[in-house]
Formats: C-alpha cells, structure tokens, sequence
C-alpha cells in the first residue's frame, strides 16, 4: 500500500488531540461571572528577541482556572499564534515543590511541550513575581520559575545582562531517541531527491519534550528552493 506523508507521521509516534470550539474571553484581571461574561486576563509576549514586534509571539492566560479543554483550544484558535499558553495557579507551597501548572496549546492541538512557550510562559511569571512585591518587603526569588509541563518539571534560569535585560535559559527533559527513518522515503515525502541528504548520517526522530525528525540536508540551498524551508519544518514538526 503506498505510504502517505499523513501515515508515515503517524507510524513515527505522532499523537494529537483536535478538540472543538468553546467560548470566547478575554481582557482583565481573575476570571470572574458577570451577566454571563467571563473574563481572564491575558498578555501578548515576545521570545527570542530583544525588540518589540520581532521574535516569536506568544500568548499567555495568566490565571486559567475555569477554562475547560474545549475553551482553551478555541482561544488558541482564536490568537492564531503558534502557540498560546494556559497558567494554572495552586498553593504556593504546591508550585515551589512540583512547579507551577502550565498548559500550551497550538491552534489545532494541545501540546506536551515547546521552546518558545516555555520561555516566555517564565519570563511572565518571573515579571509578576517582580510587579506583585510589595514594597519594603522581602524580594521574592526570581532567578529560576519551575514549570509543571505535560512531559514533567522544567526549570528556567535567569540572568540580568549587563545592558538591564533579563535572559532566560531552560534545563529541558532528557532527550528520548526514537526510529531511525529511510532516507529514500523521507526524501519523497520532503519532495526532495535522495541525493539532496546526507547518505552517511541517519535521520532520526528525537524528543526532548516534542518529537522532531532531523533530517541532515547537504545543502541550505535546497531549503530555499520555493516551499521547501515550510514542508520541511512541518513534516518535523509532526514527525
């Protein structure tokens, strides 16, 4: 039987949850009822930059308590990011221990993990943190915000630079190394030519919280030729 690019991902372990359309909320402070209105406070942060409007966009709903599956799949629908992330405040005894609950979610799918979600969903945090002490107090610690993710605890480190801006470093899960993939079939499916990869290095899906298939190119220019840089970082993406 001749194997889609849709089959192919999914005998490499792809697995995803496409759930339906809920409510929409938005705009301030805890969620709370009034004449049937909701409202959850979220913000709009930008990772892996250091300019305003540049990077990778995130959203993050700071406090989520309430929102069913349904409802956070139709917000990050709504956002249209890449992905938007769902806090969920317990004791904070709780959260110092196991880590403060965070769930991400892409416009199709929740998602057990991913880079930039997981920095900025920090870098919020550690802000409130900074802009809720009150003042003669003791200030909270704010070097390291632990993160209770699907795929476990994920600790984040920050660091003031020298220039005053804050930079966040993540300790990920030990990396899970999975199938080896056919390089004649990967090929076909990336609408490449055999030749275009590297013949003496494998091709390998490899996880540190999400999949991702690396598949060695020879070239930067075959990636890009046309679409090939965009079928390329979704066929990983879903491997």
């Amino acid at each position: 039987m001749k194997q889609s690019r849709r089959s192919f991902l999914q005998s490499a372990g792809t697995t995803g949850v496409v759930a339906a359309f809920g409510n929409t909320v938005s705009a301030t402070g805890q969620s709370s009822t009034k004449e049937g209105v909701r409202r959850f406070h979220h913000v709009q942060i930008d990772v892996f930059t250091s300019r305003r409007l540049q990077g990778n966009p995130l959203a993050v709903f700071t406090d989520a308590r309430g929102l069913s599956n349904e409802e956070m799949q139709g917000l990050a629908r709504e956002t249209n990011l890449q992905e938007t992330t769902f806090i969920f405040r317990r004791d904070p005894a709780i959260e110092r221990e196991q880590g403060v609950k965070v769930r991400i979610y892409a416009p199709e799918e929740e998602i057990p993990f991913g880079g930039h979600p997981t920095l900025g969903t920090a870098m919020v945090l550690r802000n409130l943190r900074v802009a809720q002490a009150h003042p003669g107090a003791a200030r909270q610690d704010v070097s390291e915000v632990l993160l209770d993710l699907q795929v476990g605890k994920v600790p984040v480190n920050f660091r003031e630079e020298a220039l005053g801006s804050v930079f966040g470093e993540m300790h990920q899960v030990r990396p899970v190394f999975g199938p080896v993939h056919d390089h004649e079939t990967v090929a076909k499916l990336l609408d490449l030519n055999p030749s275009d990869l590297v013949a003496d290095l494998p091709i390998q899906t490899i996880s540190t919280g999400l999949p991702f298939a690396i598949v060695p190119i020879k070239q930067l220019s075959t990636l890009q030729q046309g679409s090939a840089e965009f079928r390329v970082s979704e066929t990983l993406r879903h491997f």
